[in-house]
């Protein structure tokens, strides 16, 4: 075995050594066994200068910045779910070091996370496939992109506290677009490695948990028919020869927790004597989700609805 793969394995065991000393939840393990990791730990600490100070095939040559608080721990997110476990400690490694920190790729989650994104994107589509079994694929692919984005991904590996046990670059951590997706990635390589850890039973784990967060979105989503009707059932109604609906953005998008959108549109009406009439205005998680909800707003104004039929029939006999 060569000197280098003798200090990178030293060097891990440095780093799992420190994580379990400082986990706060190890109830249950035995004192013999916490005495000895604790006594290991304090070796490490005091024969610091002794260790390999450089490797270029793991973590260690690059200063490391971490939340204070980055102990693995038993976590329940505010989802209502418990962070499934990771069964190797070398995955579990990998996936919170950042692919700056080591030129061994199977030390960092680069690999990792490029596996985990396909079995996300993999679980999303079977969950909206049978969750919405009348959706054309179009539809699918967008209910999809909202499950599987970065923000959303981000979103879940801040609410089991991921984000505040990944080694990166100093200032790397500061609020930026890049700092999302790092956590995005991290939550895919989290993803991966527990189906690649436990080769019986993780990936029906991995599923049954992601679905677990993915539920609450799809419920916002409300009732998903083969189509959005709302905007074809109002154009039978009152649409004609040079008369246009116009379904615009009222006001920007909001990002919510979780990484969803919601949008917000506003409906007017050109025609039968009227200019940009404002008929309603409807929000939902994409832009045609909100023009629809305008539409089923406007038709079930049942005054509003007679009054522009009234005005079409009037103008269709005078012309």
């Amino acid at each position: 075995m060569g000197k280098s793969s003798n200090h990178s394995r030293i060097l891990l065991l440095q780093r799992l050594v420190r994580e379990i000393s400082t986990d706060s939840d190890l109830a249950g393990v035995d004192s013999e066994i916490l005495d000895a990791i604790s006594r290991l730990d304090d070796t490490f600490r005091t024969t610091k200068s002794q260790l390999p100070s450089k490797d270029p095939s793991i973590a260690g040559e690059v200063p490391i910045s971490r939340h204070p608080d980055h102990s693995p721990k038993s976590v329940n997110g505010s989802f209502g779910l418990e962070l499934p476990p990771i069964m190797d400690h070398k995955l579990e490694l990998a996936v919170f070091t950042h692919p700056a920190l080591s030129n061994n790729k199977n030390t960092t989650y680069d690999r990792l996370e490029i596996l985990g994104d396909a079995y996300i994107e993999l679980i999303a589509t079977k969950l909206v496939w049978e969750r919405f079994p009348d959706l054309p694929a179009g539809r699918i692919s967008q209910i999809r992109e909202m499950l599987v984005k970065n923000e959303t991904l981000s979103g879940f590996a801040e609410s089991f506290g991921l984000d505040r046990r990944v080694a990166v670059p100093p200032n790397y951590n500061t609020p930026s677009k890049r700092w999302t997706k790092t956590k995005g990635d991290v939550f895919e390589a989290y993803v991966a490695a527990i189906i690649l850890s436990d080769p019986v039973s993780g990936y029906e784990v991995a599923e049954h948990w992601l679905a677990g967060l993915w539920v609450p979105i799809l419920k916002n989503l409300g009732h998903q028919k083969g189509e959005l009707r709302s905007k074809e059932a109002l154009a039978k109604k009152i649409m004609g020869k040079r008369v246009k609906l116009e379904y615009i953005e009222e006001r920007p998008s909001i990002q919510q927790k979780g990484g969803t959108q919601n949008f917000f549109v506003a409906l007017y009406l050109t025609g039968w004597g009227w200019d940009k009439r404002f008929l309603g205005s409807g929000q939902g998680l994409s832009k045609a989700a909100a023009g629809d909800e305008a539409a089923k707003k406007t038709l079930l104004n049942t005054p509003l609805i007679l009054e522009i039929i009234s005005a079409k029939e009037s103008w269709e006999s005078n012309s």
